[in-house]
């Protein structure tokens, strides 16, 4: 069984602004830099003006990881990510280490009044007998977590950049 998952955030700037910034290698590069976890990296980058796809490798140290997930992983908890992006929607796939698991999803950036909302729309699937719920429930907090961490560093990225 998936577990569905939907996350919104909002910026104090224009959908306009938050997509650019979505878009911008030298953003994910500090976004990583700042937040991205245990030997964070952007692993491949393509831009061709229209639409743009890159995948990050982001790390949870074993000492942070829940224990029903450390036993399954044996050691820190590797997250591959790969987005592509295009006109203000983009879509995401996250791949865990070690687990049999999946989220795939689509993230919209919309004007919002004075500002932009993102939203995530997306599915979380863990295929481990018994633990598969816990853990999909375990991974849909996460993100909303990193969701929620990733709209801040936005805010300020731009903000500092006028």
């Amino acid at each position: 069984m998936a577990r569905r998952i939907e996350h919104h955030t909002t910026s104090p700037h224009s959908a306009e602004k938050v997509f650019g910034a979505m878009v911008d290698e030298t953003y994910l590069r500090d976004r990583l830099a700042a937040i991205g976890g245990k030997d964070a990296q952007l692993v491949t980058y393509s831009s061709t003006g229209e639409k743009t796809s890159y995948q990050l490798k982001q790390g949870v140290p074993a000492e942070h990881v829940p224990s029903a997930v450390k036993a399954a992983l044996g050691g820190d908890l590797v997250i591959q990510r790969t987005e592509t992006w295009a006109a203000g929607a983009g879509t995401v796939e996250v791949a865990v280490n070690g687990v049999p698991s999946r989220l795939d999803g689509s993230f919209t950036i919309l004007d919002n009044g004075s500002g932009a909302k993102v939203t995530l729309s997306g599915e979380v699937k863990v295929s481990i007998p018994f633990l598969g719920g816990k853990i999909e429930k375990l991974i849909a907090e996460q993100v909303a977590v990193l969701l929620d961490k990733e709209s801040e560093f936005t805010s300020q990225w731009l903000a500092s950049r006028g």
